[in-house]
């Protein structure tokens, strides 16, 4: 298929046409590897898995700027005004799962490209990590593309994520940093018995209940300068007893603590098993750290991407951690990585959604970047 290169509309309709809810491609990453071939660049196909990936790049120098982004998109749901996988245009707004999170943010990066290489081969290197796995597990997504660019020579200088960062407008925000993310599952053990004779049982609801409180009322942090305060919510409950008058065996729990730099996983793991130790004697704790928080290293970077966003949208951008994970997570172990994409304010929602001259304002702003940093 031939696109108008400079336009993302096209690109960012056919990959919404495709119905990649994860972890299935569903050939949207033949429809981005098509577009990219035409524009001269080298593509290499990377499956991990069962999950589909795809790294791409044209010149060989430096400087290497990366744009990472996602092709995978969470499940329709719901009752859409316009088929969620139809790519349709009406009254200048583009339909679509993923058309802000994130396929319209890799259609605008590609008509950016295809802009900046009009004038010839790009003094430097631009490329592009796609994985199929971000909505998913990210175990076979882009860890596993980012080892394969280190043993291959292929780490960029700098990245950039196209996660939709901004709330109602473009130009509101730049990602520099995102917060930890651990997940805990508490479960305690108790001694059945009849709720008439307490004293032959040990109720494991009891000293849930009690563990839980002493974890919530604790306050974790103030935050800091780059980070606002750590969080804890307690996100279910679970006994599964069917009856009134039994005190169940065990009972357990599940908690999401978002964190900042004030701690780490292995430091709220350790925080988690003394508090939990001092209720319940009899206790399984399973943990899970998807992510530790980290901000971006380089203060130049972030410093030239902000004024570009500034010079282009007339705001000043704000410079934020806040939010959930991303792979920039990922990313920030190998190279200075920041994120500015659409607006978020339709993304997993019913009748996502973003205004094609919106769409191809990120354009814009996407190939001043390259100019900026690939002058």
């Amino acid at each position: 298929m031939t696109y108008a290169p400079t336009d993302p509309l096209p690109l960012a309709q056919a990959l919404l046409r495709r119905k990649s809810v994860t972890p299935k491609d569903a050939g949207a990453q033949d429809v981005l590897a098509e577009a990219l071939e035409q524009l001269g660049f080298a593509v290499t196909r990377l499956r991990f898995g069962g999950i589909e990936n795809l790294f791409a790049r044209v010149g060989s120098q430096s400087p290497h700027l990366c744009f990472a982004g996602h092709t995978d998109v969470v499940p329709a749901g719901g009752a859409w005004r316009q088929d969620p996988f139809g790519g349709t245009v009406a009254d200048g707004v583009l339909y679509g799962r993923g058309a802000c999170d994130m396929k319209g943010a890799i259609a605008a990066f590609v008509a950016a490209a295809a802009t900046h290489l009009e004038a010839g081969p790009p003094a430097g290197s631009i490329s592009l990590l796609i994985t199929g796995d971000e909505e998913g597990d990210a175990l076979d997504g882009t860890v596993r593309v980012l080892e394969w660019m280190d043993a291959e020579g292929q780490v960029p200088d700098l990245c950039l994520v196209g996660e939709p960062t901004n709330p109602a407008v473009l130009g509101e925000v730049i990602k520099i940093g995102r917060r930890g993310s651990l997940t805990a599952k508490l479960t305690v053990q108790g001694t059945q018995g009849h709720s008439a004779y307490p004293q032959r049982a040990d109720n494991p609801v009891h000293r849930l209940i009690a563990t839980l409180a002493a974890l919530t009322s604790d306050t974790l942090d103030a935050g800091n300068a780059d980070f606002e305060p750590s969080t804890l919510q307690v996100t279910t409950i679970d006994v599964g007893n069917p009856a009134s008058n039994v005190i169940p065996a065990s009972a357990s729990a599940t908690l999401n603590i978002r964190f900042n730099d004030l701690h780490s996983g292995a430091s709220l793991s350790t925080w988690l098993r003394g508090v939990l130790g001092r209720f319940c004697p009899r206790a399984d704790l399973d943990i899970k750290v998807s992510g530790e928080p980290f901000r971006t290293a380089s203060a130049d970077y972030t410093a030239r991407l902000a004024a570009v966003v500034e010079r282009m949208t007339g705001r000043v951008p704000r410079l934020d951690t806040s939010g959930g994970t991303s792979d920039a997570r990922f990313i920030a172990r190998y190279a200075p990585v920041a994120e500015f994409g659409l607006v978020g304010a339709t993304m997993h929602k019913v009748d996502e959604c973003v205004p094609v001259a919106e769409l191809r304002q990120l354009a814009e702003i996407y190939a001043a970047v390259l100019r900026e940093f690939l002058a």
